[in-house]
């Protein structure tokens, strides 16, 4: 074992430690062990010999006979991290969420991996047909009958009928946490899902069955979730008979959602937000909307966006996040419902690569999502789709030699037979979007680029060979972090990446930076090797 010296900056306490020396450690190896028993308070002292070292056990005391105590800190487990009431609700075991990668990248396997770990999931259901999705819930209700999870509930500004019909396959299969997504503001179906599982007990108290945690990176949107729900849509909803009034008038004492996910710099829909600037200033939001309304229980504030590291994460809960979500990292792990193509190119990725392009479900509002631009060619192409759709009125507008370029390089078919299998896709899932393009030409030509851009993301997650150019791989600059982080460990390659691994390593890496960090600002200096949380595999570390 390598011996080593520990150096002491700061002041002494007049504290004293009483204990066994043997229980005290001196070389790197001992002192990594005695630093990672987090459940444990971690003592720092100077021996009778002027050395530095570390122990678990042993008492304190003020007065008396004793090694002197230089520093100290408290048991701080994974299990403590966010808030308490966030693990008492949802029965988990750490505050840790995994997001809702649309197209079921979020998958039931996913949900149910990190679920059985007593962690949170949340299902990918947006992009999905009814009957994908609810396979899903029975999976998921199967393999997880006691645990909780989340099913996405995304906002469709231009397919109204795919939320309505998600909120009614949600509340007809007993779905009981929505994770609402892409919401610009409220609309009747989120109001219904809240509203509709509202009951009163014999006391007088409110039960709030149907749970939402909204994620949003935009103060307005955040208010519309901290407030009740509008009179209006609650008066409407009670109109056609979808909720009771007595479900009416609960609905406008409670707030809309009781998690809020601040997201940050994340993969897919993004505004590009900064974590440390956002979140202070959402928490700030609901301490001021909390004055106003004084709801029995306070809506808890979640980081997402940026994170997947433990010092990122131990970041989020220093600013005052009761929970934690990660997305772009859990698409690389094995659970994920994407191509072993995507899974090996994402454990390449540096944070640098990635960028804008526009999305599908929201392209005619010029909204953009964030993706991969490494070993794929969407972002660019994507890009000149949204640059003719603001330049022509028509796809017959569009050049002639740029139209040949495009059906040759891009949708590898004549535009017009694209808008026939656009006709044929639409009739089954929203009629209404080809009745509104008939004498739309405009529109029309969104329907036939949004069908690249929606079955780009397909393709990715297929693993189709002759469409890698073209795959849509959703992807934040987390991605890149993850990797510097793992790289060396076991971590590196893809495919020992699970779900829940990762997430109890960026959980336990979090508590162990905090007890590192805190150390530090009493004046202990340690060596590189000890101020890093390195990754090891489980049976690796029941050995030690």
């Amino acid at each position: 074992m390598q011996n080593m010296n520990l150096e002491f900056q700061g002041n002494t306490k007049p504290l004293y430690w009483q204990g066994s020396p043997r229980e005290m450690a001196f070389t790197i190896e001992e002192i990594k062990e005695k630093l990672s028993q987090t459940h444990l308070p971690c003592y720092v002292m100077k021996d009778f010999r002027g050395r530095i070292g570390v122990s678990n056990g042993g008492a304190l005391v003020a007065e008396g006979r004793g090694l002197e105590v230089l520093a100290t800190v408290q048991a701080l487990p994974a299990e403590q991290l966010g808030d308490p009431s966030f693990l008492a609700d949802y029965k988990l075991d750490r505050a840790y969420k995994t997001g809702a990668m649309a197209n079921g990248i979020a998958s039931a396997d996913l949900v149910v991996a990190i679920g059985q770990k007593n962690m949170l999931g949340s299902f990918g259901a947006a992009g999905l047909v009814p009957a994908r999705i609810l396979e899903a819930i029975k999976q998921i209700q199967r393999e997880l009958p006691t645990q909780s999870y989340a099913c996405n509930l995304i906002h469709s500004p231009v397919e109204a009928a795919l939320e309505s019909g998600a909120v009614q396959l949600f509340l007809e299969n007993n779905i009981r946490v929505v994770e609402a997504s892409a919401y610009l503001g409220l609309t009747e179906h989120i109001v219904h899902y809240r509203a509709a599982g509202l009951s009163q007990d014999a006391e007088g108290n409110t039960h709030i069955q149907n749970r939402v945690l909204a994620k949003i990176s935009r103060t307005e949107v955040a208010t519309h979730f901290m407030k009740p729900a509008p009179k209006a849509m609650l008066d409407a909803l009670v109109a056609k008979n979808k909720i009771t009034a007595l479900q009416a008038q609960l609905a406008a004492e409670i707030p809309m959602a009781d998690d809020i996910t601040v997201e940050a710099d994340s993969g897919g829909h993004t505004d590009n937000r900064t974590l440390v600037a956002l979140l202070p200033t959402i928490i700030k939001l609901r301490d001021e909307l909390q004055q106003v309304y004084q709801y029995k229980q306070a809506i808890r504030i979640g980081a997402a966006g940026g994170i997947s590291t433990p010092a990122s994460a131990l970041a989020a809960f220093m600013m005052g996040a009761a929970y934690i979500v990660t997305g772009s990292v859990n698409q690389a792990c094995v659970e994920a419902g994407t191509s072993e193509h995507v899974r090996k190119l994402l454990q390449t990725v540096a944070s640098t690569d990635v960028m804008m392009a526009p999305a599908s479900d929201m392209f005619e509002m010029g909204v953009e999502l964030q993706v991969l631009k490494r070993g794929t060619l969407f972002g660019p192409r994507a890009k000149k789709l949204y640059e003719y759709y603001k330049l022509y009125k028509s796809i017959d507008e569009i050049p002639t030699a740029e139209r040949e370029k495009l059906e040759k390089q891009v949708f590898k078919k004549p535009l017009e037979e694209i808008w026939q299998m656009c006709i044929e896709f639409f009739q089954e899932r929203d009629p209404e979007q080809i009745a509104r393009a008939k004498d739309n030409p405009h529109r029309k030509m969104a329907l036939i680029f949004r069908w690249y851009l929606g079955l780009s993301s397909n393709w990715a997650n297929a693993g189709t060979k002759d469409r890698v150019p073209d795959m849509q791989i959703w992807c934040g600059p987390a991605m890149g972090a993850f990797n510097d982080w793992v790289r060396g460990t076991y971590l590196e390659h893809y495919q020992n990446r699970t779900v829940a691994d990762v997430g109890e390593h960026i959980m336990q890496g979090a508590a162990y930076l905090y007890r590192i960090q805190s150390l530090k600002m009493q004046g202990v200096v340690f060596p590189s090797t000890l101020e890093q949380y390195v990754p090891v595999r489980k049976e690796e570390m029941e050995l030690v």
